[in-house]
């Protein structure tokens, strides 16, 4: 269990970087693409949440309730996606669109 809190803080230190972080959401997001598992991309997301200060902080910042981001954010959340957009606005992150043949290049 200590390496697993090892790996979780390394983690969210890395997070912390808008790069970090912005590259981690896009490879989460292809990965939903890919499998359709949702609930690892609100990992993802609840990831980068936490390393920039927290669902409190968020919910500050967004004017949404607490509570609401705690269930929309969890792995059995179904975040509407005004919420996501909102969740990623907060983070400093916006949706996006791209054409499927366009290559993708790590940021």
């Amino acid at each position: 269990m200590k390496k697993q809190k090892k790996f979780k803080d390394a983690l969210l230190e890395d997070l912390k970087d808008p790069q970090y972080a912005q590259t981690y959401l896009s490879v989460a997001l292809e990965e939903y693409e890919q499998d359709k598992d949702v609930s690892a991309f609100l990992m993802a997301l609840r990831d980068v949440v936490e390393a920039k200060g927290g669902i409190t902080k968020l919910a500050e910042k967004t004017h949404l309730n607490r509570q609401s981001l705690y269930k929309s954010l969890s792995a059995e959340g179904d975040p509407k996606l005004n919420t996501v957009e909102t969740v990623l606005n907060g983070l400093g992150y916006r949706l996006s669109v791209i054409p499927l043949n366009e290559q993708r290049t790590p940021n």
